[in-house]
């Protein structure tokens, strides 16, 4: 197949002109030319301003040189782990798809609904900026977003998915810098190459194969506007999905059409009267987020390799039927329960045994908000994190059915209290970690040492940076969700660490093997005893304790919960003979939510994914359980370790976070502007 680019004759795709305009020969209002004149000259300070700043910004700005090229290195097809397709990216069968070989009416459709002065504006079009400021402070909401093409396409080409001011200016420039070195039609080709169509499909022929089975040069009007309406939000307005919602967002696109003088109202009534025939593909409306930290990784694995002149194909771990049930699991519980919560958003992040990642959910939406949650968001996982300071004890001498006293308890000026602020006294430490007592694990931690607790957790697989203080057993230290569920891991499968995984095999369209995994794990990372104990532990959590409504009726679970401060995170992370599973919920912006605890929504998501995913898969005993514990007759009480504070220091504070809360609320609505 060639790499070459196909050329044809350059032409402008332009509006018609406006038909009452034509009868009437009336020109704009003077009133409003002296406003489109103010608001040019407020443009021009834009530009002006961003010159200023460009020395800083254009440093770090990428190569925009040779974007027409086929590479094929950029041309990548994913496969689930039984050979189905998940996505392909970068340009469709060796070779761009011209915007002059394809019909009017598809480049009209996207101009007119996504940037209907694209022909007009330099790569930033200030009157449309200033549009949606004033429509959006009239309704209240954001109801417009003022990013032109070129903008979406600099994003798509470059840039990552982060919400600051810096990523906000990196964005404008590169539009400029793109309308300079390329033309609008060329700069309209890019854009139709790579955006994102929805069900892992990106580019305008792919889409079309993938929706109408046809070639882009061969869609018709109805067809180029389900697809140009659907790029707002592809999984709302996906036609597979949803034809009826696709349908009454074409409508929409047709309307912009007709106002943009494209269209005559006759042709848009026509259009709206068909209903084309539409193929159902196979991945799902959240797989972006595991494609996105595929494609990441790669070059990682295969390096340059310059030498490389066949797309690439990549063999992952994910598997699209657990990756579904991930997300309906995790979208379900956020619609039925996240209002009443306070809980926007949410991430799910499940791997077997040996670190295969089988299912990645980085939020509520890839559409609306492609930052991935499940790798990297970091958020305090509260009593998630206890498993990490028992296991410290159990290494240091201590047994489940030793006891500790349940008690108020101080160290320093901190005196942390229990969830309810209610105390039972003497309790083993079995049922401290079940119903998740705050005094035993702080007791513990003092008498093992912060800093053993800390190399527990990275020896299981925690990669963040761990403060080794007191109130590291409440779990204050900020970790993501994958590595959560990569440190829990060991206690599902016998206790072996885990080095996880996304990617089985990469090779090129010949059969060329460019990578392979081989090998597995990092070896032992705890005895066969302490991990028997642990997972009867985390079995009795699930069991009477706080997890509760995690427990599976035909299989064993084992799993604690997590709740951080002032209810900004909860956490569920558990496992059963064949998926280690971890549930994450919260907001962005670190608010509050209506007491959320991780027994709550995060057990009941665990819960409705494993059943979706394991259904099929026959009842095992977790590893676990099949060690022979000696069986201890009496509590150990008087050989436990004796409890102190005193090495502490008495001006101990826990560790807090800071929140530039109007930062925040400022960074947040650029991005919901552009």
């Amino acid at each position: 197949m060639s790499g070459r680019v196909k050329q044809s004759k350059p032409q402008i795709i332009r509006p018609r002109a406006n038909k009452r305009d034509e009868v009437e020969g009336r020109e704009p209002p003077r009133h409003r030319n002296g406003i489109r004149y103010s608001l040019i000259a407020g443009g021009a300070w834009m530009v002006f301003l961003a010159i200023v700043f460009s020395p800083y910004f254009f440093a770090d700005l990428p190569n925009t040189t040779n974007l027409l090229t086929y590479d094929p290195r950029d041309d990548i097809t994913l496969l689930d782990v039984d050979g189905k397709m998940i996505a392909r990216r970068g340009l469709t069968h060796g070779e761009i798809v011209m915007v002059e070989d394809l019909p009017d009416h598809v480049a009209n459709a996207f101009v007119a609904i996504e940037d209907r002065r694209f022909y007009y504006h330099f790569g930033i079009d200030p009157l449309g900026l200033v549009r949606a400021l004033i429509v959006n402070i009239r309704q209240g909401a954001f109801i417009q977003g003022g990013s032109t093409i070129t903008q979406q396409l600099a994003k798509n080409l470059f840039l990552q998915p982060e919400r600051t001011i810096k990523r906000k200016f990196e964005d404008a420039l590169l539009a400029l810098k793109l309308e300079h070195r390329y033309t609008k039609n060329q700069i309209l080709t890019l854009y139709l190459n790579r955006v994102y169509f929805g069900a892992g499909t990106y580019g305008i022929e792919a889409a079309s194969q993938h929706f109408f089975s046809k070639p882009a040069a061969e869609l018709s009007l109805v067809e180029a506007a389900i697809l140009a309406g659907s790029v707002k939000a592809p999984s709302r307005y996906n036609a597979a999905n949803d034809m009826d919602g696709a349908m009454g967002r074409a409508g929409v696109v047709l309307g912009a059409m007709q106002r943009s003088g494209y269209l005559s109202q006759e042709e848009v009534q026509i259009t709206l009267a068909t209903r084309p025939k539409i193929t159902a593909g196979l991945a799902t409306p959240g797989s972006g987020y595991f494609v996105d930290f595929v494609i990441s990784i790669v070059p990682a694995f295969i390096g340059s390799q310059s030498d490389i002149s066949e797309r690439l194909i990549i063999e992952t771990t994910l598997d699209l039927d657990s990756q579904a049930a991930a997300e309906i699991a995790l979208v379900t519980g956020l619609e039925t329960e996240g209002e009443r919560l306070n809980a926007g958003e949410g991430a799910l992040v499940a791997m077997t045994h040996d670190g295969a990642v089988r299912a990645l959910v980085g939020g509520r939406s890839y559409d609306a908000s492609p930052f991935n949650r499940a790798i990297n968001a970091y958020r305090q996982p509260g009593s998630a994190f206890k498993p990490f300071v028992y296991l410290s004890a159990l290494e240091n001498g201590w047994h489940p059915e030793d006891q500790v006293f349940d008690g108020p308890v101080t160290v320093g000026n901190w005196s942390p209290d229990n969830y309810d602020s209610e105390y039972e006294g003497q309790i083993t430490l079995s049922y401290a970690l079940a119903y998740s007592s705050n005094s035993a694990a702080v007791q513990l931690t003092n008498v093992v040492g912060p800093e053993r607790v800390a190399r527990t957790a990275h020896r299981l697989g925690v990669a963040a940076d761990l403060l080794a203080v007191p109130s590291l057993a409440l779990g204050t230290s900020e970790v993501t969700p994958y590595e959560m569920v990569t440190a829990y891991t060991a206690f599902a499968n016998g206790g072996t660490g885990v080095i996880p995984y996304v990617i089985r095999r990469i090779s090129n369209e010949s059969g060329e093997i460019l990578y392979e995994r081989r090998g597995s794990g990092i070896g032992r990372v705890m005895s066969a005893e302490a991990n028997s104990e642990m997972t009867q532990m985390m079995m009795r959590s699930v069991s009477e304790g706080t997890g509760r409504a995690a427990a599976l009726t035909d299989r064993p679970l084992g799993g604690k919960t997590g709740t951080s401060q002032d209810y900004r995170d909860a956490w569920f992370v558990g496992f059963t003979a064949d998926f280690v599973c971890g549930v994450w919920i919260g907001n962005d912006n670190n608010a509050e939510m209506n007491r959320a605890t991780g027994g709550g929504l995060p057990a009941r998501v665990f819960k409705s994914f494993m059943e979706m995913a394991s259904h099929d898969l026959p009842s095992s005993r977790l590893p676990g359980m099949d060690y022979l514990l000696v069986a201890q007759t009496e509590p150990n009480i008087t050989n436990a370790p004796e409890l102190s504070f005193e090495e502490n220091g008495e001006n101990y504070q826990p560790e807090s976070e800071s929140n530039d809360s109007i930062l925040e609320a400022f960074e947040a609505m650029l991005d919901r502007l552009f």
